[in-house]
């Protein structure tokens, strides 16, 4: 059985503009985009304000993992939002390699 949604809800009503639905949701979108690159910048920041001589090697690990699972999050939400290359965040951010080598990765 298919559904089809009511008049009020199309993407676009008669006077030309996006319905009140889709806006709200395209502003959700952006929103959570912001959120989570915000997420990225702060933990690479912690990856790279990491000393050898204060912390541990478990400390680093950790901060790896959880920069590579924000990394995964914002990939995610950007395809969300159609943006597909992320060689620009890549970039951008300056993503270590030992970052992006666990992005994905699922541990238990």
């Amino acid at each position: 059985m298919s559904l089809r949604p009511p008049q009020s809800l199309r993407q676009f009503n008669s006077s030309g503009g996006f319905n009140v639905l889709e806006y709200e949701l395209m502003s959700e979108r952006a929103s959570s985009l912001g959120r989570h690159g915000l997420k990225v910048e702060s933990v690479l920041a912690e990856l790279r304000a990491w000393d050898a001589a204060r912390h541990s090697e478990a400390d680093r690990e950790n901060l790896v993992d959880r920069a590579s699972d924000a990394v995964w999050a914002f990939f995610i939400q950007r395809e969300i939002c159609g943006l597909r290359n992320g060689r620009d965040v890549i970039q951008r951010y300056a993503i270590p390699k030992e970052v992006l080598a666990k992005v994905g990765v699922v541990r238990r």
